[in-house]
């Protein structure tokens, strides 16, 4: 299948209920938060790591849908696979691409044309075995609560100890968990038909990806992340792989306002209101409502 030919941008909701979305191993894993305004904040590459769990789910690490960022993962291992393919041997010590540059990018290609979310989201495969490097199509930007969150940290205890030594000091051992009460956090992304050109990001690809953004948190459950919910995602669609508007002008016609008293803390979606202001859509772009 030929890769898209529209450019598009993104509005994504989700909500954390009692957990904790995105850790911060710097601050002892509490919720991540901006120091200035108390907005909650989830990194890109947590949620791009949630994108590529359910596509390992959904294909099961089948091409052309496997997975290069997995867990555990020895990189060089793959990039191998692809120098097998493509019938060259890597120079490891030079650390370098082959001098054909045919060869170079049939390698590259190879990558893009296996792994998911090397087509969607790029790769820099310059290690040993190099792979040379890519940009991917699919870019997103740090979601952010739409209110102030209150990180809470709790004593938990557990009544099981580790070995007998503890089991004669001690019947029990303390812990700590951190936890949002609520948080209704907002995401923006970017889709480049221009760079799916180089990485053959599709129209299936596509629909893979809407598809993980909807259902990716109902395989994602965990005590440490209570409950987290996607709550809306609204695309835009534009006619042409260049655009027909500037994404901040589509980011603005999305508004998330509460729909009661402001002075009340927000427990639930249904304390605010998502609108989408359609006369405010330039000519040449469509809007999609996938949730």
């Amino acid at each position: 299948m030929a890769p898209i030919e529209n450019r598009y941008e993104f509005v994504y909701l989700f909500e954390v209920i009692n957990g904790n979305p995105n850790g911060d191993p710097d601050a002892g894993n509490m919720p991540r938060l901006d120091p200035e305004t108390n907005q909650g904040l989830v990194t890109d590459v947590s949620l791009k790591r949630k994108i590529r769990n359910y596509v390992q789910l959904e294909k099961e690490f089948k091409p052309p849908h496997d997975i290069y960022m997995q867990e555990h993962a020895i990189l060089n291992q793959k990039h191998q696979m692809a120098y097998d393919a493509v019938g060259v041997t890597p120079d490891s010590k030079k650390k370098a691409l082959p001098k054909d540059k045919a060869k170079a990018r049939e390698l590259t290609q190879w990558m893009c044309n296996n792994f998911y979310d090397i087509r969607a989201f790029g790769a820099v495969m310059t290690t040993e075995i190099n792979c040379g490097q890519v940009r991917g199509p699919i870019q997103l930007a740090f979601a952010q609560s739409v209110d102030p969150i209150v990180p809470l940290e709790m004593s938990i205890t557990r009544t099981s100890v580790t070995n007998e030594k503890d089991a004669e000091r001690k019947d029990r051992e303390m812990g700590r968990k951190h936890i949002v009460p609520y948080g209704l956090y907002r995401a923006h992304g970017f889709i480049s038909a221009k760079l799916a050109q180089q990485t053959g990001f599709d129209d299936d690809d596509l629909d893979l990806f809407w598809r993980s953004l909807t259902q990716m948190f109902e395989h994602d459950h965990s005590a440490a992340r209570g409950e987290m919910t996607a709550r809306k995602l609204i695309s835009f669609k534009h006619d042409s792989a260049l655009g027909n508007a500037p994404a901040h002008k589509l980011f603005d016609a999305v508004t998330v306002e509460r729909a009661d008293d402001q002075n009340k803390p927000p427990r639930s979606f249904s304390d605010y209101e998502v609108k989408v202001s359609r006369e405010a859509i330039p000519n040449g772009v469509e809007v999609m409502e996938h949730l």
